[in-house]
């Protein structure tokens, strides 16, 4: 497979730029059954298409504002840094502008209470940061970090909230786990009250799920590890709701790595944390997910490869040419698809 396999055109007005006026009402495509043709719906006529007995797995990372500008000591050059992953108490994985500028050593100020020492470059390109401050790190975060929104929304929501999901309790991504964006506490009510039960794991959202594909073979693509856990609460509901013949439908790619990366010993999904690179694409049996919602991802991207394991290659770039000739709304703040 080729990277130019999953490559679709997409006109630049349909990248959403702000989120529909109310988060169920953006639109659905649904992809029922193997060979059904696309149904178009509001994102609220989801519950229609879950049945008693599903568990839908929801992802309950919290974006955290992980995006920091500061300037480099000594030569006064403006510096962005991209937190990802905290590997210790005071030092994270990172993202870093101007690169070449930032090596081991460098030192970067954030403000006059919060400072960051270059320890390495990692195998990924990115940079081993350790901070040094005064007070409470989280608390500097919320005064000095910004809302990672992704380079193609060309400026911040009126609401920042409508970049978090509405169960979002646990902080730690660089990026929202955009499916599930779409929820409100109604719809999650309406959908508990038919039967279906809704389950909750995590996976941190960080360099591994927006990472771009920069090798022409895909199968020599290597995934950014993301940490992730699975209570034994949740890994019983799953394993029965599959015994008992109810299917499961994860809420955005996140999950779908999380569930099936506990699950690849067979489908029985084993609780525990720690560091999942699992890479899907066609080719993949899934274990554990009969079901996906997700948005409409970016071309090339291990996403759509991700997706079309799931529901077939041509049939997915078909029902993207579909989305744009019926003027879906692109990417993190856009429409939604149900495959079934």
């Amino acid at each position: 497979m080729k990277i130019s396999d999953f490559d679709y055109n997409l006109p630049e007005e349909l990248i959403a730029q702000e989120p529909a006026p109310g988060r169920d009402q953006s639109r659905l495509m649904v992809l029922p059954g193997a060979d059904g043709k696309p149904e178009h719906r509001l994102f609220k006529d989801v519950v229609e298409y879950l049945r008693p007995g599903d568990t839908l797995v929801l992802n309950n990372t919290k974006v955290i504002p992980a995006r920091l500008w500061g300037q480099k000591e000594g030569t006064g050059i403006k510096t962005e840094v991209l937190l990802l992953t905290r590997l210790e108490e005071d030092v994270w994985e990172a993202l870093v502008r101007p690169g070449r500028r930032l090596p081991p050593g460098a030192n970067i100020v954030f403000g006059a209470d919060l400072r960051g020492a270059v320890e390495a470059v990692t195998e990924s390109g990115c940079r081993r940061i350790r901070f040094q401050y005064q007070g409470d790190f989280d608390r500097l975060l919320d005064k000095l970090g910004t809302m990672p929104l992704p380079p193609y929304i060309k400026q911040q929501p009126a609401d920042p909230q409508r970049y978090q999901t509405v169960y979002a309790t646990e902080p730690g991504s660089a990026a929202a786990p955009t499916a599930g964006l779409h929820f409100t506490p109604e719809l999650l009510a309406a959908i508990k009250e038919k039967g279906v039960a809704v389950a909750q794991v995590l996976l941190h959202v960080g360099l591994g799920t927006f990472r771009p594909v920069k090798v022409d073979d895909v199968t020599r693509h290597r995934m950014h590890a993301e940490y992730y856990e699975i209570t034994p609460g949740v890994a019983q509901i799953i394993n029965e709701t599959r015994s008992a013949g109810g299917r499961i439908v994860a809420v955005g790619t996140t999950s779908t790595r999380c569930l099936e990366t506990a699950g690849r010993n067979g489908g029985v999904v084993r609780p525990g944390s720690g560091w999942t690179d699992i890479f899907i694409y066609p080719g993949y049996d899934y274990q554990v997910v009969d079901g996906l919602i997700t948005n409409f991802h970016l071309p090339r991207s291990t996403l759509v490869m991700m997706v079309s394991a799931l529901a077939g290659r041509e049939r997915l770039l078909e029902a993207y040419a579909e989305a744009v000739r019926q003027r879906y709304r692109f990417f993190s703040f856009g429409d939604a698809m149900l495959i079934l």
